[in-house]
Order: structure tokens, then sequence, then C-alpha cells
């Protein structure tokens, strides 16, 4: 019988479980794919945002618990799901869960690197729209349909205010799980802030560069799941 790996992916701000989906058809077979919906969008639209990212790492606690007792786990993070995601491992740690096999921190700088910015939420809305656009964080469909944009930047106003409102506190303990960090060659995280990752963890640690801004996440599927189906292969 096949040993099936779970793959818990978080997205970025502003995002969706969709933006998952078209994994499943790259992944390996004895990986099931486990997109993570956040509050206030997709299916969850109806719910409230969350207040800070510890609400939110809570949320995820929450809907991931009982789908770990059986099955090994790792954790897919991009951007603010980075963050998420390691804050999730000391939530799962620090309450004596099952923890993961492997986490992919994903165009995120270290969290002990982190700086408050909250210039971007000081923009109007078409300045914002433009900042974001520039990072290639706003799709073509959301551009296109005021309605769709009126329901989106509440949410990714939301997620980078949590962002910004999160004051980063060392750990007693490193991670203790294999670790990759991806990151695009063209984002404006510095190799310092991408290094430092290694102060965050105590077992393997390996970086992978693509090409891309921010968001290579979107540009780069084929070859992403393809390193995560070998990497996972490993366990």
């Amino acid at each position: 019988m096949v040993k099936i790996m779970k793959l818990f992916c978080i997205p970025y701000a502003g995002g969706s479980e969709t933006i998952f989906y078209s994994w499943r058809k790259y992944l390996g077979h004895s990986i099931e794919l486990v997109p993570i919906q956040l509050k206030g969008r997709g299916r969850r639209f109806s719910e409230s945002l969350y207040k800070s990212v510890e609400e939110a790492v809570d949320d995820i606690f929450v809907n991931i618990k009982d789908k770990i007792v059986d099955d090994d786990f790792c954790i897919y993070g991009h951007s603010m799901g980075s963050l998420l995601a390691y804050e999730l491992y000391y939530k799962l740690s620090d309450g004596d869960f099952k923890l993961p096999k492997h986490i992919f921190f994903s165009g995120h700088k270290a969290p002990s690197k982190m700086l408050h910015n909250r210039t971007i939420l000081e923009l109007s809305d078409n300045d914002f729209i433009n900042y974001i656009t520039k990072f290639g964080g706003m799709s073509e469909e959301i551009l296109d349909y005021q309605e769709l944009l009126q329901i989106f930047l509440p949410v990714i106003k939301n997620d980078i205010r949590i962002l910004d409102n999160y004051n980063y506190e060392e750990k007693l303990a490193r991670i203790n799980c294999d670790v990759s960090i991806f990151y695009g060659k063209k984002d404006d995280i510095s190799m310092e802030d991408i290094l430092a990752w290694k102060n965050h963890v105590c077992k393997s640690i390996e970086l992978y560069s693509f090409e891309g801004n921010h968001f290579f996440i979107n540009d780069n599927i084929e070859y992403i799941t393809n390193i995560i189906s070998t990497i996972l292969e490993r366990y």
C-alpha cells in the first residue's frame, strides 16, 4: 500500500485555496494536496477576516489537527503563508502534536528580518492596486471586474494589516524538521534576509531559486511541484 503524505498549502495575502488547485496534476501520486482556505474568501467568504496572525494560525490549526493524526504531512506556505506556516509549526510543537516532515517556506524573508511597512496601507485604492499589480499580485480577472475588485481589496488589505502588526518573538527551540526555502530571482527580498532562515532551523535546509518576482509561484507551477515531489519521496 502506498504511503500518503499530506501537503497543506497556505496562500499569500489576498490569496485563496484555488491558487493551488492546478498542482494536483503535477504532484506525485503519494502526495495528497490539502489547500488551506482562509476566512473571508471562497467558500468562507461570509466569515469575518482575521484580526491578527495569531488568530489566523489558530484557525488553520483547528482545521488541520484532525487530519494529521494518522498521516505524515508537510506544509507549504507562500509569502504570508510562509509566516503562517512558521507560527503553525510552533502551535503544533507547543501542543505536543505530530510535527511536519518538511516545511517549504516560499517567497518570504526570515521572520526575524521582518519590518513594518504601514505606508502601503496609507495608499489610495488606485495607488494600492498599482503597487500590488507591479509585483504580479493582481490577476487580470480581478482588474477587469469592478465587483471582484471590491471584494478582493478588503481581504488583501486586511492580510497586509495583520502582517504589519505581527511582532516577532524569538523561539526557545529551532524548527526540528527539514526545510526548503523557495525564492524568486527578481524578488526584492535580499539574500541576507533569505539566508537568515538558517538561524531558525536545526535540521537540513536547502535553497531553491526560481525565475520571476515575488509571485514566481504562479509562473513555475510544474517546476515547483516537481521539486516538492522529489523532496517528499525521501520520506
